[in-house]
Formats: C-alpha cells, structure tokens, sequence
C-alpha cells in the first residue's frame, strides 16, 4: 500500500515512469530528433556527392549507401527521388546566386570577380548541381542579348537591374523562349524565377569583364554556365570532412575546396585552371 502511495504520489507530482505504454522519455525523444537530423544531413551530403559525381540520374540506393543509412530512412525523408532532386537543386541555385550578389557587391576588379565566383563554384561542387535546363536558359539569355546590341539605340541601353528574389524585367522566363529544349532532363525543376535572378548575374558580372576588355571577344554566359557544369568532381581524400567549409554539415556549397598551400594541383583545379585561361583575354 505505501507502495503504491509512493508511486500515485509521484504521478500527481508529474514525474514521467522511464516507459509506459510503449512511449518514450522526453530524453529518448530528443536523442531520436538528434539521429534524425544527423540521418537528414547525412544524406543531402551524400545526394550533393552523387549527383554531382553522377548527375541527376543517379539511383537513390546510391545515396543511402553513402549516406550510411538505409534506402527506406532516405524516402522516409523525401516520399520521391524527384522531391530530394528539386531541394538540392534549388538550394544550390540559392547558393550560387547569394555568391553572385557578394561578387558584384565586393570591391574586386572585373575579371578577379568573375574568376573568383568560378573558383567558389567549382571548389564547393555547387556549379555540377545546376539543373540542365540552367544552360538551355543562358543561351536563350544569350540570344535576347545579341538581338539588343543588334537594334539601334536612340539612347543609352537601360542598365539590367534586378533584385535578390526576383527575376528582373524583362528576363528569359517562361514563355519568353528560354524553357528547355526538349523538356525537363532530370526532374531537377527549380523556381524559374531563381534560375534567371543567377542567370542575369552572371551575365552582369560578364559584360563587367567584357567592358574591362578582361574577356575574351565571344564569351557568353552560357559559357560561363559550361564552365560551372563541366568542372570535374573533387577527389575525396581520408579525413577530407575535418577540414573545409564544414563539408559534413549537408549544406549547400559546403564540399571541401581543392589545393591550398603546399598541396598539390587536383584535377578539378587544374581543369579550372585551363577553363578560366580560355575565357580571359590575353592568355
């Protein structure tokens, strides 16, 4: 009976018994919030590696395998392949054009800006995350581009301006020409608002080049747009997620940078090495 007292007692008081009914303790709970978002991280780092060693077509046992989790824990997080293909695409393209505002805003001379933004974009990975329509929509930005400078002007072109959010005026969005040719390649759809705000900075950080006479004479920004895609994957090395942007974290941009000082050329650096000396004028 005292017991018993004890035990009511200690309900009426709130104390929570370590398991009743098979639930339980606020301790387990957290700990079970802690694995799951350490299981989340763990795969958008592994999808980030496939896809940008793979592409987009990558299987998603792929990604488990890397991630170390089962397949089941990745569609327990993502019901479709093509809903982990939009988030990692769109957070990529968020990445890249929050690179591109900092490179036009910094205080870089033309070339060293647009350069600089290339050696981000291939060092972190981010560039091989665009989605394939991103190259299709530069070329059509290309185009419209091409046409203005073909028309008379009775006055000065109005400088493109364009906000972080938006798509500017004007801009190669939907139904102006600049959809995909031939349809959606991977599934990897993103806000085509987005895509064209990065597109449209891009360009800007190009004609900065081209007005510097830094450029060589016909770059484009689909151009640019080969380089960010064609960059090889970096080569993973022992121990290579304790240095870094904090690579193990699952974010955006956050693989490991190539080289530094003292370590040798990588493939990736040495490729964009030879890439940015085909786009500057004078090399």
């Amino acid at each position: 009976m005292i017991q018993q007292e004890q035990v009511l007692s200690h309900d009426a008081e709130g104390v929570v018994p370590e398991q009743r009914n098979g639930v339980g303790t606020p301790r387990r709970a957290a700990q079970l919030r802690v694995d799951a978002r350490r299981n989340l991280e763990s795969v958008l780092r592994a999808a980030r590696e496939v896809f940008g060693e793979l592409g987009y077509g990558a299987p998603m046992e792929e990604v488990a395998r890397r991630a170390g989790v089962g397949v089941g824990t990745v569609y327990r997080r993502f019901p479709s392949k093509e809903v982990l293909v939009h988030r990692i695409a769109s957070e990529e393209v968020q990445w890249l054009t929050a690179q591109a505002w900092e490179s036009l805003g910094g205080e870089q001379q033309p070339w060293d800006a647009l350069a600089g933004y290339l050696s981000r974009a291939v060092a972190t990975g981010a560039g091989r995350l665009l989605p394939p329509e991103a190259f299709w929509r530069a070329r059509a930005l290309d185009r419209a581009a091409a046409a203005r400078r073909a028309q008379p002007s009775d006055g000065p072109e109005a400088e493109l301006t364009v906000g972080p959010g938006s798509a500017g005026q004007g801009s190669a969005g939907p139904g102006t020409g600049a959809e995909v040719e031939g349809g959606s390649v991977s599934g990897a759809e993103v806000d085509p608002a987005r895509l064209v705000e990065l597109l449209e900075l891009l360009a800007r950080l190009v004609e900065r080049a081209r007005a510097a006479r830094e450029l060589r004479a016909g770059v484009s920004v689909a151009d640019v747009v080969l380089v960010l895609t064609a960059s090889v994957p970096a080569q993973r090395t022992p121990g290579a997620d304790a240095a870094g942007s904090e690579p193990g974290n699952g974010q955006p941009g956050s693989a490991a940078a190539d080289g530094g000082e003292g370590v040798p050329e990588s493939t990736a650096g040495r490729l964009l090495r030879l890439l940015l000396a085909g786009l500057r004028a004078g090399v």
